[in-house]
């Protein structure tokens, strides 16, 4: 590869990653954003634009697909080395709203160009880890359900989701939201509601 095909390509993946991070900005500030707003706030011209992405849902869907890969991201993160499954859903949970609450406005778009399906298949490595946290804590008595660990994967997962929908709504501010979704899903699994809460309370203030 000459110096030249470098250079060019250096230069095609910053725009595209400026691309990126400038729609995401856009988007979050005016979910209806056009091709041509994105193309004027990136300083490039809309040719550019198409060029790394076809259409707005192909733009949208490279943003989700980045956004999928930081909950990811968060949720290994702040399991790691946590041998109390209980505790390890809420560090989980809490870390993962932090990055759902920067990207809601996105989920919410997303489900206007992304199938449910679509946006389902992404979750999916997400899911499994999940689900096996689940099942140890079911193993270890720590948690109880009548639904499978796999079935209450899905339980954890729509209700974050709602708690999203109900900040864009109103309903309850993105401070609260986190805290609070942490503790209601604990308390899906069974895990008494002082006890979810002190948990969370103490894991919040440690982190």
């Amino acid at each position: 590869m000459t110096a030249m095909t470098t250079g060019s390509s250096s230069r095609a993946d910053a725009n595209r990653r400026r691309i990126l991070d400038v729609a995401l900005a856009e988007l979050l500030r005016d979910p209806d954003a056009s091709m041509d707003q994105i193309a004027r706030a990136a300083g490039v011209v809309r040719r550019t634009v198409y060029g790394h992405f076809p259409s707005r849902e192909a733009l949208i869907s490279t943003l989700v697909d980045g956004a999928v890969q930081a909950l990811a991201e968060a949720d290994a993160g702040a399991r790691a080395g946590v041998a109390d499954p209980a505790e390890a859903v809420a560090r989980s949970v809490l870390a993962i709203w932090e990055i759902a609450d920067r990207y809601r406005l996105l989920v919410a778009l997303a489900q206007r160009t992304v199938t449910v399906q679509g946006i389902r298949e992404r979750l999916a490595p997400l899911r499994e880890n999940k689900v096996r946290l689940l099942q140890h804590g079911l193993d270890e008595g720590v948690f109880s359900s009548p639904l499978p660990a796999s079935a209450l994967a899905y339980v954890h997962e729509q209700m974050l989701f709602a708690v999203t929908e109900a900040v864009n709504d109103g309903l309850v501010t993105a401070e609260e939201a986190g805290r609070a979704a942490t503790v209601t899903v604990l308390t899906a699994a069974g895990v008494p509601a002082s006890t979810a809460t002190e948990l969370v309370a103490k894991v919040s203030e440690g982190s």
